[in-house]
């Protein structure tokens, strides 16, 4: 990790640019996988009020992908849904390290909060 060189940091935006995401913390249930892609899984997550399905594409970053069910993780909850390998996602996972190439993991509460609890 010694040669990793942030990237640089991006236009500066309106601060109500980032509070008109809805970032929440969820508890991924399951983890399936998506046939039609070598790249998505399915996560049903739980938010507390509801239960929704995410696709990530991280299928190929762990050899044993079941290993995050259970895992709390910040997700944005607010996107228009998208349909990806005859799947449709009802939000975003947030990782640390996709695009910087650097082996991903999941962001995640220092400590377990309730389902739904927002960030930001």
């Amino acid at each position: 990790m010694s040669d990793f060189r942030p990237a640089p940091i991006k236009p500066i935006v309106a601060f109500r640019a980032l509070e008109a995401l809805d970032i929440r913390v969820g508890t991924i249930e399951r983890v399936e996988d998506v046939v039609r892609s070598e790249k998505l899984l399915k996560l049903t997550v739980n938010f507390g009020d509801h239960t929704g399905t995410i696709l990530a594409g991280m299928k190929r970053e762990r050899a044993n992908p079941r290993e995050i069910e259970g895992k709390q993780a910040l997700f944005v909850v607010n996107l228009e849904p998208r349909k990806m390998a005859g799947e449709i996602s009802e939000g975003m996972l947030f990782d640390i390290g996709y695009a910087d190439g650097v082996m991903p993991v999941l962001a995640t509460p220092e400590n377990p909060v309730p389902n739904g609890t927002r960030a930001g």
